[in-house]
């Protein structure tokens, strides 16, 4: 195959990736290196798409930010950790996390928290505090935040939470 062959086989291969879904750079050059591309042709290819726009990663990180966040409910750490595993460079990613108010995080992790005590009622509040507080980190929520939030939200249940420690006690 031909260098201008490869070029439009990859050039194809870039629009058919980006016409199912939104990709960083890194992540375009690992589907073409996959796929056999060689650098000489991924390159050029990648840099002008770069310049008409088709791949943006800074707004791709800020996409992931806000839909990770408002949809998921993710918190800082969580997207933070996505954005490097996508190859988001430090920069680009602590710019597009900068957009999350802690107070918007704090909120959606308290909505979070609200719906995980609710789905366990019923049982024990030890296994209730103990699953909600094991997903809440899972979305990234530190142990502190995530405990505050879940003795909150049970207390809003209902549930007695004057011996459960403090956030201070983490």
């Amino acid at each position: 195959m031909s260098h201008e062959e490869a070029l439009d086989a990859a050039r194809e291969a870039v629009l058919r990736i980006l016409t199912a879904t939104q990709k960083s750079r890194h992540e375009l050059e690992q589907a073409l290196a996959r796929k056999g591309y060689p650098e000489s042709v991924v390159t050029p290819l990648l840099d002008r798409f770069d310049d008409v726009g088709l791949v943006d990663d800074v707004a791709y990180a800020g996409t992931i930010v806000r839909t990770r966040q408002g949809e998921r409910g993710l918190a800082r750490r969580a997207i933070s950790e996505e954005l490097r595993r996508r190859g988001i460079d430090e920069e680009t990613a602590t710019e597009a996390l900068d957009q999350i108010d802690p107070e918007d995080e704090r909120a959606a992790g308290a909505r979070l928290a609200e719906k995980l005590v609710v789905k366990t009622r019923g049982k024990e509040r030890d296994v209730r505090v103990r699953r909600a507080v094991g997903s809440l980190a899972r979305k990234g929520y530190a142990p502190g935040l995530a405990f505050e939030l879940v003795r909150d939200a049970l207390a809003a249940d209902g549930e007695e939470t004057d011996d459960l420690p403090g956030t201070d006690d983490w």
